[in-house]
């Protein structure tokens, strides 16, 4: 007496759907504190696959994920009064470079000056200007930056935010993206002494958290109570 395993395949892929979104809610939710993330979500394919070769009626329908797209939908900006923090309303990401030259956007502006007055961010990258090159300023100088991004000490122009905006973008850990998409003309404005919260509902995510471990538990108990039936129906089939 044999079983029917489509059953437990399709479980075990909503099982492998379950973790994905448990391990993207969980990233949400770390991040929900951190100025300028973006939330992450998944978005879903049909995989079919013929039950035999060369078997076109029978067919399993497996769900998978196929993208992780970013949400850039605006966050609230939150007030410091702090001189090298900067947050962007609109569209838009500030550009930094690491040491090897590798560039990323972001939207946090929490900035500082390292010991030769070069702008930085947490990780120590160069915030870059608008002709691509790292802003350097004078430590003994106040700062002011305008809407528009530009840059001044004493009342004179020194640099200018490179600010760019892509229809898409893909995250690549602290609070970094790429391009993934065509780049816009974007529309923003800069604001000193503020940073942008995460776009992140921390309720929601924990709520989204309860829900798709109680999917990944019930995926779990069905499969185990399938492997059980086939046993069953083993030890039905030598009696």
């Amino acid at each position: 007496m044999g079983i029917n395993f489509q059953p437990i395949y399709i479980l075990a892929s909503g099982a492998e759907r379950a973790k994905d979104r448990l391990d993207k809610t969980a990233n949400n939710l770390a991040n929900v504190n951190t100025p300028g993330f973006k939330k992450i979500i998944l978005r879903e394919m049909t995989q079919n696959i013929p039950n035999n070769p060369g078997d076109s009626k029978e067919i399993f329908h497996f769900a998978r994920f196929n993208d992780t797209p970013v949400i850039l939908e605006q966050g609230s900006l939150k007030k410091t009064d702090r001189s090298l923090d900067f947050a962007i309303q609109g569209d838009g990401f500030f550009v930094v470079q690491d040491s090897s030259g590798n560039q990323f956007l972001t939207r946090n502006g929490h900035f500082f000056l390292d010991k030769d007055g070069y702008l930085v961010d947490r990780q120590g990258n160069t915030v870059l200007d608008k002709s691509g090159n790292p802003v350097v300023l004078n430590p003994d100088i106040d700062i002011v930056v305008t809407e528009e991004g530009i840059i001044t000490q004493n009342n004179k122009p020194v640099a200018e935010f490179q600010i760019i905006s892509y229809s898409s973008v893909s995250p690549v850990g602290n609070s970094y993206y790429k391009p993934n998409g065509t780049q816009t003309q974007p529309s923003f404005k800069v604001f000193q002494g503020f940073l942008e919260n995460s776009n992140v509902s921390g309720i929601r995510e924990m709520i989204e958290l309860i829900e798709v471990n109680r999917r990944f538990d019930i995926y779990g108990n069905l499969m185990k109570a399938l492997d059980q039936l086939e046993q069953k129906s083993h030890e039905i089939g030598r009696a």
